[in-house]
């Protein structure tokens, strides 16, 4: 499953949890409590976990990109036509500052990224 859905449903899951864990303590069911913040516990640590490797990923994305020898803003009219400059610069990475990835990277503005100057 995808790390983004799979983050989704555990976050569901656990607002869920909580829900039925508020509700439990209003009637003050003491079985109920105990169960449902054991299954707080085991979501949240779950979801600590996925954040985690989609960090790790994400870690490891941007040194990919970082050793890329040649790096440079793409103009406005090589945005408007990205795909004629994807097919012209073979492995060529592009990389928008509003991204997970480009804000990593610290971008203000779009950039591309290759082995070779294009």
């Amino acid at each position: 499953m995808n790390l983004n859905k799979e983050q989704q449903n555990k976050q569901n899951q656990l607002d869920k949890t909580q829900r039925k864990l508020a509700a439990a303590r209003s009637r003050n069911d003491q079985d109920m409590i105990t169960r449902f913040t054991e299954e707080v516990e085991k979501l949240t640590a779950d979801l600590v976990q996925i954040q985690d490797k989609q960090k790790r990923t994400l870690t490891q994305k941007e040194r990919e990109i970082k050793a890329l020898p040649f790096s440079r803003e793409i103009t406005r009219a090589e945005q408007a036509d990205i795909g004629q400059l994807k097919k012209s610069v073979r492995g060529l990475i592009i990389v928008h500052p509003m991204t997970k990835l480009g804000k990593g990277l610290g971008l203000n503005v779009m950039t591309g990224f290759a082995r070779r100057p294009f």
